[in-house]
């Protein structure tokens, strides 16, 4: 597998998990504890994930929790555009990721407030076409519900890519996306097989309700079931970790057990 992306230049190594922090400029995102709205909010959240040890913040706009409000694409790119230009002021030089899936929103975003990666649940042909011209990475999101059809729906996605001249292509299972929890577990247990994609595998399961309602709590309880999927998800050969709770994430890779 080939575990290098091109971020601007810069080559990233994922044969090395890495940690990306979350950084929500929403009202309502599932987590309370995720919610940046201020400028002096963003710019501490900017600070302590790269203070914590993350490699990428993800910065999202637009909530899309099951059942959360959609703001129109105006709102999203008002909240983005003042997100980013806080977090390239206090921390210039870290990976930001942009998490939308707005084509025209990830044009911006890259192109004119200085987004590196492209994160979107919600594959299209549009962005397909933006993020190929743009040329940067883009991760990109599974809503199957089993692993069977995730890795023929990946496959199919995959290969449309490049064949639009995407190079850098990061998969994510979708945990929480189109899925019961029976089905979100299944896929888990399964995950090693989308080794056979050889592309890096980003999962985001961070204080997700498949662990808190297994778990018979709420997302502000789930950071201890949150690190143990963690910790699953790495035996399992993920390369990045989507999360709320960064300095617990970077410790459970640190002591990951090395294949």
């Amino acid at each position: 597998m080939n575990s290098l992306i091109n971020v601007r230049g810069r080559l990233i190594d994922l044969s090395q998990p890495i940690v990306m922090g979350i950084l929500n400029v929403t009202p309502d995102s599932f987590y309370g504890g995720s919610r940046t709205m201020t400028e002096e909010a963003i710019a501490a959240r900017a600070r302590q994930i790269v203070g914590e040890g993350a490699g990428i913040i993800d910065v999202g706009a637009c909530s899309t929790r099951p059942g959360g409000e959609v703001v129109d694409e105006a709102e999203e790119l008002r909240r983005l555009e003042t997100a980013l230009h806080i977090v390239r002021s206090v921390v210039p030089e870290a990976i930001v990721s942009v998490d939308t899936f707005r084509p025209e929103v990830a044009r911006r975003c890259i192109d004119e407030w200085g987004a590196d990666i492209v994160n979107d649940v919600a594959p299209s042909a549009e962005m397909f076409d933006v993020v190929a011209e743009l040329g940067v990475p883009y991760v990109l999101t599974s809503r199957a519900a089993t692993m069977a059809e995730m890795l023929k729906e990946l496959s199919g996605m995959v290969n449309d890519l490049r064949s639009r001249g995407q190079k850098d292509i990061i998969i994510d299972p979708g945990f929480g996306f189109g899925k019961t929890t029976e089905q979100n577990f299944a896929v888990l247990a399964d995950m090693e097989r989308l080794q056979w994609l050889e592309l890096p595998v980003l999962v985001g399961v961070s204080r997700k309700s498949m662990i808190y309602k297994t778990l018979g709590v709420g997302p502000d309880e789930a950071l201890n079931g949150t690190t143990a999927i963690h910790a699953i998800a790495l035996q399992k050969g993920a390369a990045i970790l989507r999360v709320h709770d960064v300095r617990e994430a970077v410790e459970t890779v640190a002591l990951r057990v090395k294949r």
